[in-house]
């Protein structure tokens, strides 16, 4: 191999390291996120427990119906913005095998 290859690959592999640190990055982020969507669903779905007990004992006045379909919709609104988050996760995990493979390839040509 002659020194401009070899700093070439040399090169190629700091570009490659790099994005893969910062892909990792994003998938933890991204995987935090997402547990902290599904925290507050696991909130929002107690509240709805809450409140469908309350009706049950007590009969389905507006302001309980109300607040039952209020929780409801934030619940679907946090499992769609979940939903759109386990996406992007899965693109950064697939980038990052990406970025794995072609590591992998300079390294064996070394």
């Amino acid at each position: 191999m002659t020194t401009g290859s070899v700093k070439r690959q040399a090169a190629a592999r700091k570009r490659l390291l790099e994005r893969r640190l910062a892909l990792v990055g994003s998938v933890s982020a991204l995987t935090a996120e997402a547990l902290r969507l599904n925290q507050k669903l696991a909130g929002l779905e107690m509240d709805m427990l809450r409140v469908e007990l309350e009706i049950g004992r007590s009969g389905a006045s507006a302001q309980l119906v109300q607040d039952l379909h209020e929780a409801e919709e934030s619940a679907e609104a946090i499992m769609n913005a979940r939903s759109a988050c386990e996406d992007r996760i899965a693109a950064a995990e697939s980038e990052v095998a990406d970025v794995d493979r072609e590591l992998a390839t300079i390294v064996n040509e070394d």
